[in-house]
């Protein structure tokens, strides 16, 4: 185990960014990665409840890992996906309809909401979407197809596929690559970089620093670091299930093909000597199992 603690865990993402005395490092994270994206600069956030309740009690429910109110009355909802799967837009889509019907108030509610931002931090690729090998950055809003003119400008979804990102230390050039570099890399780190030496970054080194955790809070990070490993053995475990499973399936399919394409020319050799011997055709259909038509053109072929 190395000196951090691992980003991917569900304790160690809500250690890093979902406490209060990380809130400046999370609001600085936010702010370097819409800068990307051109958004205004936000000055606060405040926490707001992560576990979003349907109306009914039947309804499904949403379990944010962070969820955050700007000064401005935006919603941030921010996602680590850490296990591979195909329905993250889907999921993504879903959990935004909760920060929008939280909006309406009862009985005058005029349709007007405040802008939501869903931030997913992805620890694997969208493989099934075929998007550039060199993009881990994916801003996705409403668009009008035919002029591709920004149709609604108050949702905005935001991947970042942490695998593509591949920068080396000496690379970084701005504070948002630093992110994702610290991100990807943290749990493998031994010392702060050289690169990392101002008051934001040595805050979230000094908080994901394993030697730091009280007790509980180091029981919490092995259970949940146990969690992934256990996850991700069962996958490679799966894989070479998979292997070994598709490796016996070529070969008896193989072999079956093989017996099959013998079988076959014994059955239109049979088929030959009897139609040389002139034999009528549906007497050749019951001794062989060919076809009317197969035995036809095996005859033209003669």
């Amino acid at each position: 185990m190395g000196n951090f603690i691992n980003p991917f865990t569900d304790f160690g993402f809500k250690k890093l960014f979902g406490t209060e005395e990380n809130k400046e490092c999370l609001l600085h994270f936010i702010n370097q990665l819409l800068e990307q994206e051109g958004e205004d600069k936000i000055t606060s956030i405040t926490y707001d409840n992560k576990e979003q309740l349907g109306r009914k009690v039947s309804d499904r429910y949403a379990v944010f890992d962070i969820y955050c109110i700007t000064e401005k009355g935006e919603h941030i909802i921010i996602e680590l996906q850490n296990a591979k799967q195909k329905n993250v837009t889907d999921r993504s889509l879903y959990y935004t309809t909760f920060p929008i019907q939280s909006q309406g108030v009862k009985g005058c509610w005029d349709y007007s909401i405040n802008k939501i931002y869903s931030i997913t931090i992805l620890n694997f690729t969208l493989d099934y979407l075929k998007l550039p090998e060199d993009e881990y950055l994916h801003t996705v809003e409403l668009y009008k197809r035919e002029n591709k003119m920004l149709f609604y400008d108050k949702l905005m979804f935001i991947y970042l596929e942490m695998p593509k990102f591949k920068k080396r230390e000496d690379e970084l050039t701005n504070d948002f690559e630093k992110w994702m570099y610290f991100i990807k890399n943290l749990e493998r780190l031994e010392k702060i970089p050289k690169k990392y030496r101002d008051t934001i970054f040595e805050k979230m080194f000094a908080a994901a620093e394993i030697a730091k955790l009280d007790k509980m809070e180091y029981r919490r990070y092995i259970k949940s670091k146990k969690a992934i490993n256990d996850y991700d053995n069962a996958i490679n475990y799966a894989r070479e299930e998979g292997k070994l499973e598709g490796k016996l399936e070529g070969e008896l399919k193989g072999r079956l093909e093989g017996e099959l394409k013998g079988e076959l020319k014994g059955k239109l050799d049979i088929a030959r000597t009897m139609l040389k011997m002139e034999k009528p055709i549906d007497e050749i259909v019951l001794i062989t199992g060919l076809s009317k038509e197969q035995i036809e053109e095996l005859g033209m072929t003669n």
